[in-house]
C-alpha cells in the first residue's frame, strides 16, 4: 500500500507587472517544490491572501516559509528606524504572518527558509539585525555573488538540536544569500553560527517541528540539506 504523500504549503513570491507578464505575478524556484516532493512531500503553492491563511492551513499538513529578496518590516520587531537597504512586499508578509502563527497555534510543522527564519524569529518575539554590514564587525560576506549551488562558508552546530540531530554532524557547509539576520530569537533556540558570530539557525522545542535556516537547503550544497527536507516531510506525516 502507497504511503500518501503529505500536502506541504509553500508560500509564494511577488512582482509587479514586467517581465514574465505585463500583470502582477507570483513566482517559486522549481528547485523548491522539487526538494519537497523528493522528500516524499506533496508541494501546493500558497497565494496572498491573509484573510485566507485558517483555510488554507485546514488543508495542508506542513508550511514551507520560503525566501525572498525583501525583507520584514522594521516595524513588526518594534525598530524606531528603517536602515535604507531594507526593501518590502507588506501584502506577503502580511500573508506569512498569519499563516506562521496559525501554523505554530496548531502546532503544525514549520520550515522557514533565510527570510522565512527571520520571520520565524520575529513572530517568536525576536528582532533582526537590519544590514549585516553595517551591525557586524568583521563579518563575513554574507550575500554570495556565484552559484548559490556552491558553498560559501562553513556553521556550527548546537549539540543536541533538533538540526544537529537532522544533519548528523557538528558542522555544515552553506550557500548564503541575505544581507540581514537574526539578532535576538525571541522564544526560539539558536542552532547554528556563522565562523562570524551571525545566526544560522533557530528552532522552536515547544513545537513538534519548527526550524529556521539562514541559508537555503533546497540547493542541496550540504548532505544536511536533504535531511532537512527529510525530516520535515516525516514530521508532516500522521
Amino acid at each position: 500500500m502507497t504511503t500518501r504523500r503529505p500536502t506541504i504549503g509553500l508560500t509564494l513570491d511577488a512582482e509587479p507587472p514586467g517581465g514574465y507578464s505585463t500583470y502582477p505575478w507570483y513566482a517559486v524556484r522549481q528547485n523548491y517544490t522539487a526538494a519537497i516532493a523528493g522528500a516524499g512531500g506533496l508541494p501546493v503553492a500558497l497565494p496572498h491572501h491573509a484573510d485566507l491563511a485558517a483555510d488554507y492551513l485546514d488543508r495542508i499538513a506542513g508550511l514551507v516559509i520560503t525566501g525572498g529578496a525583501f525583507d520584514v518590516d522594521p516595524a513588526l520587531y518594534g525598530a524606531s528606524g528603517r536602515h535604507a537597504s531594507v526593501r518590502l512586499k507588506e501584502a506577503r508578509t502580511e500573508t506569512e504572518l498569519a499563516l506562521l502563527r496559525g501554523a505554530l497555534a496548531r502546532g503544525m510543522p514549520v520550515l522557514g527558509i533565510c527570510g522565512g527564519a527571520q520571520l520565524l524569529a520575529v513572530a517568536l518575539g525576536g528582532r533582526l539585525i537590519q544590514h549585516i554590514p553595517d551591525e557586524v564587525p568583521k563579518a563575513l560576506a554574507h550575500q554570495q555573488t556565484d552559484t548559490r549551488h556552491k558553498a560559501a562558508h562553513e556553521i556550527a552546530l548546537a549539540p543536541g538540536t533538533l538540526l544537529a540531530r537532522i544533519a548528523g554532524a557538528a558542522r555544515m557547509a552553506v550557500n548564503t544569500s541575505h544581507h540581514q539576520a537574526i539578532a535576538e530569537p525571541g522564544a526560539a533556540v539558536v542552532n547554528a553560527r556563522a565562523p562570524d558570530g551571525v545566526i544560522e539557525g533557530i528552532e522552536d522545542v515547544r513545537q513538534k517541528f519548527c526550524l529556521g535556516v539562514q541559508w537555503h537547503p533546497e540547493f542541496s550544497v550540504d548532505d544536511g540539506d536533504r535531511r532537512i527536507f527529510a525530516a520535515f516531510v516525516a514530521s508532516c506525516r500522521p
